[in-house]
């Protein structure tokens, strides 16, 4: 029980700290409803879940490789963002409203499942974060295979129950606000991550 409280804590301090990730889970919930945002988000917490799962299995080698290649890693996750919030700006201001957009397809969720997953990925210093909480903490001398696999799920379930949360709030508010003020907030959003792209190169 331990091990899967830990894993709960752990998955909701890498999940609720708002980040670019964040930010474009609203606004797939804004431009295209829950099941869309809901499939994203599925994809970032599938992310917190290979780590967590990395963490477990090899967190102290994980952490120094991770490390050790840490420089190049930050820009190309900058350059991800630049180019994700570009795109994003340029498709606010022809996106249509939630009442006029056409439904989704199942292909489409799973095409943005894998998207999102892809893009959580490519921030791999979650698998520092995780190897500190499994160490920091003791977890390590105790990790039998069952408290393994209950740090992981707690971790995973944690991060999908927020991720699941930030998409209902952007399909409730994507239903809500005229076409004009939806662009805006597409707009807004991709501005904060363009914003959050140059606070990595600066960090």
């Amino acid at each position: 029980m331990r091990a899967f409280l830990l894993g709960v804590a752990a998955g909701y301090g890498i999940a609720i700290p708002v980040g670019a990730i964040a930010v474009l889970i609203v606004q797939v919930g804004i431009r295209c409803g829950f099941g869309c945002a809901a499939s994203a988000g599925a994809g970032a917490a599938t992310a917190d879940l290979l780590y967590a799962l990395l963490a477990v299995t090899g967190g102290v080698a994980l952490a120094a490789a991770v490390e050790d290649v840490g420089e190049p890693l930050r820009w190309v996750s900058a350059g991800v963002l630049v180019l994700i919030a570009l795109r994003g700006l340029a498709r606010a201001r022809r996106a249509p409203g939630m009442a006029d957009a056409p439904l989704p397809r199942p292909r489409e969720y799973a095409l943005t499942y894998a998207r999102f997953l892809g893009l959580t990925v490519i921030n791999p210093l979650t698998v520092v974060y995780f190897a500190a909480i499994v160490l920091g903490l003791g977890l390590a001398a105790e990790l039998t295979p069952a408290a393994g696999v209950a740090f992981v799920t707690g971790a995973f379930l944690a991060s999908l129950s927020w991720q699941l949360l930030l998409a209902a709030v952007g399909a409730v508010v994507g239903r809500r606000l005229p076409p004009r003020f939806a662009a805006g907030a597409a707009i807004a959003g991709n501005v904060l991550i363009l914003a959050m792209a140059l606070l990595i190169v600066l960090r």
